[in-house]
C-alpha cells in the first residue's frame, strides 16, 4: 500500500489527525485532518510558509475547509484572512478578534461566542473555550471527531480555568503549551515587568503549571500529549518534557512529543498513541 492510501485508511479508521505546522513566538498553526475535512487552528506564518508546510504533509492549501483563529496576536493570525480568501476556506473567530484584526463579520469571517460549537463537517466540530491571555480575547479549542474522541489545542494562557480543565478531562489527545521554565525566566535578562507579565494570569503556562494540570486530568483515555509554544529564551525541550512526565508519573502510558517552531515534525492520530514522523512520509 502506498503512503497516500495508507494515510487515507488511517484517517478513516482513526477519525482525526493532529499535526503542528509550527509552534512558538514566531508563528503558530495546527492542522486537524479527517477523511473528508481539513481545518487549521491559527494561521500565524507567512502565506508562502503556510503553503510550503501544508505541502510537506501532502495537503494542497486549497483543500483547507476552515481556519479558526484563537486570538488576534500576529503569531496566530498573521495571514488568516489572505489564506481564507486565496484557498476558499471559511474563516472563524470571536467578535473581539475580528474587531482587533479589522475583519468584517459575515463578509470576511464568521464569528462565534464562548462555548458555541462550530460544526465544520460530520467528522470535525470545534468548541472554543475562553482562556485568560494579556490584551486578547483568547480561546482554547476542543475538537471532536464525531465518534466520541476529542483533541485539545491550548496555548497562550496564564492559568487553566475550571471550565477548561473540565473539557480537557477525557480528551484522547492534548496539545498544550509549556512555555517557560520558571528558574530560567526569573534569572534571565528580561525586564521585571515582562517577567511578571509572562508569569501572571494573563501570560503563559510554565512547565510546572502544565505538568500539574495534566497530572489532575490524566486518565487511560489520554493517548498522546504534545507540548508546544516553548520559549526559545526561557525553556528547553528536555526541561519541559521531564517536568511534565515527573508530574504525571506512571499514570500516563501514552506518548509525549515536543512541537518546535520549525515544524511540522510528526502527526498524532486519535486512537493511536504512537506518532508518525513527517520525514518518514517524504
Amino acid at each position: 500500500m502506498d503512503w497516500f492510501k495508507e494515510v487515507q485508511c488511517r484517517l478513516y479508521h482513526m477519525g482525526m489527525e493532529i499535526t503542528h505546522l509550527g509552534s512558538g513566538s514566531a508563528g503558530n498553526s495546527t492542522l486537524l485532518r479527517s477523511d473528508e475535512t481539513n481545518v487549521l487552528i491559527d494561521c500565524g506564518f507567512s502565506l508562502k510558509r503556510m503553503e510550503a508546510r501544508l505541502r510537506m504533509v501532502d495537503l494542497e492549501p486549497s483543500s483547507i475547509d476552515a481556519i479558526l483563529v484563537t486570538h488576534h496576536h500576529s503569531d496566530h493570525s498573521r495571514t488568516a484572512l489572505r489564506a481564507s480568501k486565496n484557498w476558499g476556506a471559511i474563516l472563524h473567530s470571536n467578535l473581539e478578534t475580528a474587531t482587533r484584526m479589522g475583519w468584517e463579520p459575515m463578509a470576511e469571517c464568521r464569528t462565534f461566542g464562548a462555548l458555541e460549537r462550530i460544526v465544520v463537517s460530520d467528522d470535525i466540530s470545534l468548541l472554543p473555550i475562553p482562556v485568560p491571555h494579556d490584551d486578547a480575547d483568547n480561546v482554547a479549542v476542543i475538537a471532536s471527531n464525531g465518534g466520541g474522541r476529542r483533541a485539545a489545542v491550548v496555548t497562550d494562557l496564564g492559568e487553566l480555568t475550571v471550565d477548561l480543565m473540565r473539557h480537557l478531562s477525557g480528551c484522547s489527545h492534548i496539545s498544550i503549551e509549556a512555555n517557560y521554565d520558571h528558574s530560567r525566566l526569573m534569572s534571565g535578562p528580561y525586564p521585571e515587568s515582562l517577567k511578571r507579565r509572562i508569569s501572571g494570569r494573563g501570560g503563559h503556562l510554565s512547565n510546572v503549571q502544565t505538568g500539574d494540570a495534566l497530572s489532575e486530568i490524566v486518565s487511560e483515555r489520554l493517548e498522546s500529549i504534545v507540548l508546544c509554544h516553548l520559549s526559545e529564551s526561557n525553556n528547553a525541550p528536555h526541561l519541559a518534557e521531564s517536568e511534565v512526565l515527573m508530574a504525571m508519573g506512571d499514570r500516563f502510558s501514552g506518548r509525549i512529543g515536543i512541537s518546535m517552531q520549525s515544524g511540522p515534525e510528526f502527526s498524532n492520530w486519535l486512537g493511536q498513541s504512537e506518532p508518525e514522523r513527517i520525514s518518514s512520509r517524504i
